[in-house]
């Protein structure tokens, strides 16, 4: 396949020739040349990766279905509960849900999904087998990893180790926690099963941490503790981590050092706080960052439209940046980012200079996308795309293709 007249992270011109499922050639652009073989016009559009999604709730999706006004109230459990108490009576059955907010996903560029599957003593595994039955049915447009989640913590409701553990055997990616501390107020006996499943069943961990100031620290220490003594290095996630940037500079600073050092990896949904360890300072020290666009339009927020290119001018703009390399570097974290948390067969991104994705030899995960430059295209959201899935075209305009 040729990919004709496109512009790499907005350079000049070129043709970029796939070998199956990889980069083979990138030269400049030849509009005399009569390539043979399948072609697929780029009409001088970016070139991009593709995006990486490493933080969404498939399970708890609405996206499709007739606008409701929020019922939730304050806080996780409260937010739970709202959740729980209206999942079941959506308009459409759940499986049909996640696998259309999954296609429309994949539709505007997104081919990597790292997806929350809440797991507990009222959805048991429905939730669960929902998000499998839709990786499988888009097994050849993306790549989807499953975290099994006990999103209303794990000691509070009895039995909820045991569907964690069913889980696990059905074969789950990634088993989570969550606000060790203030949900189940007991860190070191959530954090017991959190980590002595993950060693049983050799998978990794994703923190999902909500806790404020120095709790949340105190959280992420007893974290970075466990994945010193257990040697898990660059198996653990920290998800949102609001505030870890609120107690001091040196506590920041200590925690990305150690971040780097134990290779643990952030996932951020692009929030408004400003407490936030800093993005820049993450990125230089060679932590995996990731971004995620959390609830699609669901019972915990009516935020939330599949659209990757969306959340990461999110990710700009709340972080203030103005600057072009900045703004890059936000497109770089919600690909290549991603990307790497989700293999490690991809390599941190090496400061905010780097453009990773697109060198002869990467994977064929691509995003072609209208826009004068990489800037403008995340402030302007075109949807002239075109997205490939391991050197294949997935999606077209917005619209999954047929093969």
């Amino acid at each position: 396949m040729l990919i004709r007249d496109i512009r790499p992270w907005g350079g000049e011109r070129s043709d970029v020739e796939l070998a199956g499922d990889r980069i083979a050639e990138i030269r400049r652009h030849d509009p005399a040349a009569q390539p043979a073989g399948e072609v697929v016009e780029g009409r001088g559009r970016l070139l991009l990766p593709s995006f990486s999604d490493v933080h969404v709730h498939l399970d708890s999706t609405r996206i499709g279905l007739p606008f409701r006004p929020h019922t939730g109230g304050p806080g996780v459990w409260t937010m739970m509960l709202n959740d729980r108490q209206n999942w079941r009576t959506a308009e459409v059955p759940l499986a049909e849900r996640v696998a259309g907010t999954l296609e429309r996903m994949i539709a505007r560029g997104t081919t990597r999904v790292r997806s929350y599957a809440q797991v507990d003593v009222d959805c048991k595994l429905e939730k669960f087998d929902a998000v499998v039955a839709a990786k499988e049915k888009f097994a050849g447009q993306a790549d989807v990893q499953i975290m099994t989640f006990p999103q209303a913590g794990i000691l509070r409701e009895e039995g909820t180790v045991d569907y964690l553990e069913a889980s696990l055997k059905a074969g789950a990616d990634v088993i989570g926690g969550i606000d060790p501390c203030s949900l189940d107020r007991d860190p070191k006996g959530h954090l017991d099963v959190v980590f002595g499943l993950a060693e049983k069943y050799q998978v990794e961990v994703d923190i999902h941490l909500h806790e404020p100031g120095h709790l949340g620290v105190f959280s992420t220490d007893l974290v970075l503790e466990r994945t010193r003594a257990l040697g898990m290095q660059g198996k653990v996630t920290m998800s949102h981590a609001y505030e870890l940037g609120s107690v001091s500079e040196s506590v920041s600073r200590r925690i990305i050092d150690d971040f780097a050092e134990l290779d643990i990896a952030m996932a951020t949904v692009a929030p408004a706080d400003r407490d936030q360890l800093s993005l820049e300072a993450l990125t230089e020290a060679g932590v995996r960052v990731g971004l995620g666009e959390d609830g699609q339009r669901d019972y915990w927020s009516p935020y939330g439209n599949c659209d990757m290119l969306d959340r990461t001018w999110q990710l700009a703009f709340t972080n203030k940046f103005r600057r072009d390399d900045l703004i890059e570097m936000s497109l770089a974290v919600a690909t290549m980012g991603g990307a790497s948390i989700m293999s490690h067969d991809v390599a941190r991104l090496a400061g905010i200079a780097d453009r990773p994705g697109l060198a002869v030899g990467d994977r064929a995960d691509l995003l072609l996308v209208d826009g004068e430059t990489p800037t403008s295209a995340v402030m302007d959201r075109g949807t002239d795309r075109t997205v490939l899935h391991d050197g294949v075209v997935v999606a077209d305009q917005l619209a999954l293709v047929s093969r």
